[in-house]
């Protein structure tokens, strides 16, 4: 076919081969997604749905970071900022590890960036090539395995157990090692879905394990500040070598605002600002403010954390009255992870029909877990008290009817 074949009417004729999607765009969904826009349906049908799907605080940021956006706002102009971030941000995140840790970070080692999820794939792109396989613990949150794959990594999940009372243990990472060699591991403590979390030995029993066959260590830490059963220990303080990922999204309720950080490897710094300059030149301006400012409204989220810490009671309590009386523990976070299997088989179809008939919204445990995730549902409790109560007392009635 020649030039003109292609063109009709002034237009260029489409061609299957140009709409198909590269492999690296062929990632299952992010399922909890799914279930808000389900839940949407409803609500736009005019029911009134609990949500507890999705893993998004119901206050606002803190008064100072709204603030502080504010007052950028009304001086007009925002600027782009070093790939890096704004400096005082990044000391002020420093200042959190020694406030928080006692543990001193260089600010030069601290990046900010759009999100965690941006971090995820920052940090993708510079420890690993493609190929190169990593391990995630079963169950966990989805986009590690997605992102992975998309960038041409290959995930291996590890299914965790009670015996680690669901974290990942230095022998559980050794023995897949052994089977096929990795080149890192991702865990998160607190957890999604399940709110377990590590304590320090057990942490630095896994992170020397990894150390001792060069397997780089990432830690997801972005819901490090909702700790309830005991206090949460930084990789950073266990190593230098290790890389943190955090954010302001979940303690400091600013979801939207799409900005977290890193501490890196100081070898790594200068790699991650390239890629920082090329995929998104810097993190947005207002974000960056309103982030350093939210450091000032700790009083405010820590009474906001006093309220998940009365919801998790309620659930824990209410639960199993309604007959979903085998959780996973909630050390932190705002998760609970509730086994659904004397009710079924399919919690896709559970969480389908949970929403539908009660209007309430769970997340299924396969987006978590493909191969034991059936048999789960994770309810998240960042919301109000009341709808946390009524959300029991809708469940309790579906499951008894």
């Amino acid at each position: 076919m020649g030039i003109a074949d292609f063109m009709r009417d002034g237009r260029i004729r489409s061609t299957t081969e140009l709409l198909t999607a590269s492999r690296r765009g062929d990632v299952p969904p992010f399922m909890v997604m799914d279930v808000m826009a389900a839940a949407a349906r409803i609500e736009a049908a005019g029911g009134h749905v609990i949500h507890m799907e999705v893993g998004q605080p119901a206050s606002p940021a803190p008064a100072t970071a709204r603030a502080a956006a504010k007052a950028a706002i009304d001086t007009g102009r925002l600027d782009y900022t070093s790939a890096l971030g704004i400096p005082s941000l990044r000391q002020r995140i420093a200042r959190y590890y020694r406030e928080t840790h006692g543990h001193d970070v260089d600010a030069e080692r601290i990046v900010v960036t759009t999100g965690s999820s941006n971090a995820f794939i920052l940090a993708f792109l510079t420890l690993f090539e493609p190929g190169d396989r990593v391990a995630v613990t079963l169950p966990g949150y989805p986009p590690y395995r997605h992102i992975l794959t998309a960038l041409g990594c290959e995930p291996v999940p590890i299914e965790t157990t009670a015996a680690t009372r669901h974290a990942l243990s230095g022998e559980m990472l050794l023995a897949a090692h052994r089977k096929t060699p990795l080149k890192g591991v991702l865990v998160a403590s607190p957890a999604n879905p399940t709110g377990t979390m590590m304590r320090r030995e057990a942490m630095a029993e896994l992170m020397a394990a990894a150390a001792s066959e060069n397997i780089r260590f990432i830690s997801d830490e972005i819901y490090h500040g909702l700790d309830y059963a005991f206090a949460a220990t930084t990789a950073a303080a266990l190593s230098d070598d290790a890389l943190v990922i955090n954010s302001f999204s979940k303690y400091f309720c600013m979801t939207g605002w799409r900005v977290g950080w890193m501490v890196v490897p100081a070898p790594l710094v200068r790699p991650i600002e390239r890629l920082q300059q090329n995929l998104a030149i810097s993190v947005p301006t207002l974000s960056q403010i309103a982030a350093e400012a939210a450091f000032d409204g700790t009083a405010e989220m820590d009474a906001i954390k006093h309220g998940y810490q009365d919801n998790r009671r309620l659930l824990i309590e209410g639960l199993p009255r309604a007959g979903l009386d085998s959780f996973l523990p909630a050390d932190g976070a705002f998760y609970l992870y509730a086994d659904v299997s004397r009710f079924t088989n399919d919690s896709f179809d559970f969480a389908r029909r949970m929403l539908e008939e009660a209007h309430v919204a769970a997340t299924p445990g396969i987006d978590f877990d493909p191969v034991h995730g059936k048999s789960f549902l994770r309810f998240c409790y960042a919301g109000s008290k009341a709808e946390t109560e009524e959300a029991i007392a809708r469940i309790t009635q579906w499951l008894r009817r």
